[in-house]
């Protein structure tokens, strides 16, 4: 047993050496937005949705980098707050109704996060004004 002991920690000690992917590109075209909109969005998305992820200490241990790393990559690809303006206006309206929508699904932020995370949980409050901004966004750009 202690064999099986030494051997998963030197496992664990030896993956260690070898980092995953941290790190925050420069914000190029940053998403307007009201201040109000801004802050839901700062606190319950840019950690996977943007160039200005704070990683926490437990991105750094292994296997947990592994993932924390592969979600904020797969986050930034699918949308990223940071480079939104560099999106057509066609698509910059479909990603903002995404948000609205996934937001009112439940969906975003994902309920693993919000585990780690209690301060990004959308309140009602919250929906309603991510509702009415993705609702105007829709309007003015008609």
């Amino acid at each position: 047993m202690k064999r099986i002991i030494y051997l998963l920690f030197s496992v664990f000690i030896f993956f260690q050496l070898f980092p995953v992917p941290r790190e925050n590109p420069p914000v190029t075209s940053e998403i307007s937005t009201p201040k109000e909109v801004k802050q839901i969005l700062k606190r319950s998305c840019y950690d996977c949705h943007s160039n200005e992820t704070i990683w926490p200490l437990y991105s750094y241990v292994f296997p947990v980098s592994y993932f924390v790393s592969k979600h904020v990559t797969e986050g930034r690809e699918e949308l990223n707050f940071s480079e939104f303006g560099q999106l057509t206006e066609r698509k910059q309206r479909k990603k903002i109704y995404e948000v609205w929508e996934q937001a009112d699904e439940g969906e975003m932020p994902p309920k693993d996060y919000q585990l780690l995370h209690p301060s990004s949980r959308l309140s009602e409050k919250d929906k309603e004004v991510l509702k009415n901004w993705a609702d105007q966004f829709s309007e003015d750009s008609e």
